[in-house]
């Protein structure tokens, strides 16, 4: 009894965080999130079962814990939009076709982020630094803004959560607030 007091005092914390690092992300970004292009990123798989625009969604929440975790001093504004935008490469990467032979896709959709991020948006410098580099060491030239150095090492560790599963759908903290007491989902 006092273990699952204790966990739902935790689930509680880690909910009421996600819930202020998910308000700061639409503050920053509404365009981006209510543009049709961005919407149908839920149509393509990233890794695992996620989907591009939850991959996309989880790096910004993600990158905002690194900065506060860590006090990096940056400007949080276009961390997030940049974090956002970092894989708007807008194709399944999964089913080679004659214009995307993805066979290299980890080198050149950083490329094909910022050219479809520049035509929607007008982008910062950081922005576009944080697009065209979060895939260092592949993109071979590092990253010059703390933002982008932030996204880079988000991108990394949420792609390592999705490959080994796990986060699952929208969370683990989402997941458990759904069962009920006896450990049955809902």
């Amino acid at each position: 009894m006092r273990r699952t007091v204790r966990q739902s005092q935790r689930w509680r914390k880690e909910l009421d965080s996600y819930r202020r690092g998910w308000k700061k992300v639409k503050k920053a970004a509404p365009d981006i999130l209510e543009s049709q292009n961005f919407k149908s990123t839920r149509a393509h798989k990233q890794h695992g079962n996620m989907t591009v625009n939850d991959h996309v969604k989880d790096v910004a929440m993600c990158s905002i814990a690194i900065s506060e975790a860590l006090h990096i001093r940056c400007n949080r504004r276009e961390l997030i939009r940049g974090a956002l935008l970092h894989d708007y490469f807008l194709y399944d990467w999964h089913i080679p076709d004659y214009e995307n032979p993805h066979r290299l896709h980890g080198f050149y959709h950083p490329g094909r982020a910022l050219r479809n991020a520049s035509r929607e948006y007008k982008l910062t410098p950081r922005e576009r630094d944080i697009i065209v580099k979060h895939m260092w060491p592949l993109t071979v030239v590092p990253p010059v803004c703390r933002e982008a150095w932030i996204v880079t090492a988000a991108d990394k560790w949420c792609f390592l959560r999705e490959m080994l599963r796990l986060r699952k759908g929208h969370g683990i903290i989402i997941d458990k607030l759904k069962e009920d007491q006896s450990g049955k989902p809902v």
